[in-house]
């Protein structure tokens, strides 16, 4: 389908073109179309735009990934159909590997999105021969070589349940939630409340500016953060934001 760019909501249809045609492709599952639906919803409460909350969150996400020892960006697949190519950039930029990781699993859906990202040239681990303690959900099933030993986890569009896990496993945890309300967003380290079709290529300008910087000025960024910070600034932007577009019926 062809969108002309004039259309007042062309950047969110496309958005939603480019889902379907992962859902097409056999890289996302229908679960995964109203996952989106319900992201989308939150963003358009949040005025579509990268808060200075989020830029934040998306910069000192990036220093925490740099200072790591084995940091792993988990990928699904609305993230292969939205940023696939955007993420195996920031990923080869920062040298860390992506990991397959799905709840609602296949193996041939799980295939296709490691094939989808490795034509980007990313370094892809998809062996799944590890399991993450008190799991039960398909998502258990990790790498030796990432998840599993990583300390810190970019997991864009995460579910709480795997978020806990990682946690209790004493990993750090990054995640990109449009939903600041979320059990995902309230437990994670760093929550960047974005859409991940925004998150990731500002996380990518940010890798270029902080590659250049010192270790101890990224480790400074890093304990500066702070995440229920982040979350208090993305609620009031939501209340302020309706309260806005409430003005607008007055009068």
């Amino acid at each position: 389908m062809r969108i002309p760019e004039s259309h007042p909501r062309y950047h969110s249809l496309m958005t939603r073109e480019k889902l379907v045609e992962g859902f097409r492709k056999g890289l996302v599952a229908p679960e995964g179309l109203i996952a989106q639906g319900r992201g989308e919803c939150f963003d358009y409460l949040l005025g579509e735009t990268s808060h200075d909350f989020a830029l934040e969150a998306e910069r000192a996400a990036v220093a925490m990934l740099i200072i790591s020892r084995h940091p792993v960006i988990s990928v699904n697949g609305n993230t292969a159909a939205l940023v696939g190519k955007e993420i195996s950039e920031l990923a080869k930029l920062l040298n860390i590997p992506l990991e397959v990781n799905i709840f609602y699993r296949t193996e041939e859906r799980f295939r296709k999105i490691a094939e989808e990202l490795e034509k980007y040239g990313a370094v892809v681990y998809s062996n799944s021969d590890a399991f993450l303690e008190g799991l039960e959900s398909a998502r258990r099933m990790v790498d030796k070589r990432g998840i599993y030993r990583a300390d810190v986890v970019l997991v864009p569009l995460e579910d709480g349940d795997r978020c806990e896990i990682l946690k209790k496993h004493g990993k750090k945890v990054i995640t990109i939630d449009l939903n600041p309300l979320s059990r995902t967003a309230q437990m994670a380290d760093v929550t960047i409340v974005d859409n991940v079709v925004r998150a990731i290529p500002n996380m990518t300008k940010f890798a270029k500016e902080l590659m250049s910087l010192e270790k101890e000025e990224i480790e400074g960024i890093v304990r500066a953060y702070d995440n229920r910070n982040i979350l208090r600034r993305a609620v009031i932007a939501i209340n302020e934001h309706l309260s806005t577009r409430a003005g607008d019926f007055d009068g």
